[in-house]
């Protein structure tokens, strides 16, 4: 299943491209030319993702970022504000509503892209559906297989996620409030301590070929992945 992108751009050449590279790379493309088409454009099933231009017709992209960080059904679509402003003080603006990255016209495809999935690696780590690589360790989402050094693994579901939020954010500490965010998701209410079991079930797993020290505790602080 494709990562739904709505793409508010006034300038049509300029929306046409983009929306052709973001297909070409795999994203269902949404489009909106002005304020009010992309309020209508924000419903559910709500797009993944928000490419928003600074200046629209009917408003401003900052206004209409804004309204979408205050409403609790949207707040957690990420925003990438597309803008010939390069300001600093702008930028601030933009950080201060939400907004959660900027390309800075012009940019290039190839930039464009980057900037997309880096956002979309931060706010969902699995849903680009890459194949990650970490010192001999491989694993593939799609399939949903994890190996070592060729060497198969079988891990149970939420070790799969953990594993690959780990190997999405590595040599970073998190809490184990953050893991539960990140691997159970906000509004599913477990104990702190749950992490802590998976964490065990993970380590016991990688250990065959000497990787469950990847897998650190920062005592009083959380849990980092490292290969150092």
């Amino acid at each position: 299943m494709s990562i739904k992108i709505l793409v508010v751009e006034d300038e049509a050449p300029i929306r046409e491209m983009i929306t052709f590279v973001l297909e070409q790379n795999g994203f269902d493309v949404v489009e909106a030319e002005d304020y009010g088409q992309a309020q209508d454009k924000i419903i559910e099933p709500y797009p993944e993702l928000i490419l928003l231009d600074w200046m629209l017709p009917g408003g401003t992209g900052i206004k209409l970022a804004k309204t979408i960080k205050q409403n609790e059904y949207t707040r957690n679509i990420p925003i990438i504000m597309l803008t010939a402003r390069a300001d600093e003080e702008d930028k601030v603006k933009g950080f201060d509503v939400g907004v959660d990255d900027y390309v800075t016209k012009p940019f290039s495809p190839k930039e464009l892209i980057a900037r997309i999935k880096a956002v979309i690696r931060r706010v969902s780590p699995t849903a680009l559906e890459e194949s990650i690589e970490f010192h001999g360790m491989r694993l593939d989402p799609v399939a949903h297989r994890v190996s070592i050094n060729d060497r198969s693994l079988n891990l149970g579901p939420k070790e799969f996620k953990l594993l690959h939020f780990f190997m999405s954010h590595t040599e970073r500490v998190y809490s184990r409030e953050q893991l539960l965010d990140n691997v159970w998701g906000t509004n599913v209410y477990v104990e702190d301590r749950t992490v802590d079991v998976h964490i065990r079930r993970l380590r016991k797993a990688i250990s065959g070929e000497g990787h469950e020290d990847f897998i650190q505790t920062v005592r009083g602080a959380g849990y980092r992945f490292t290969g150092k």
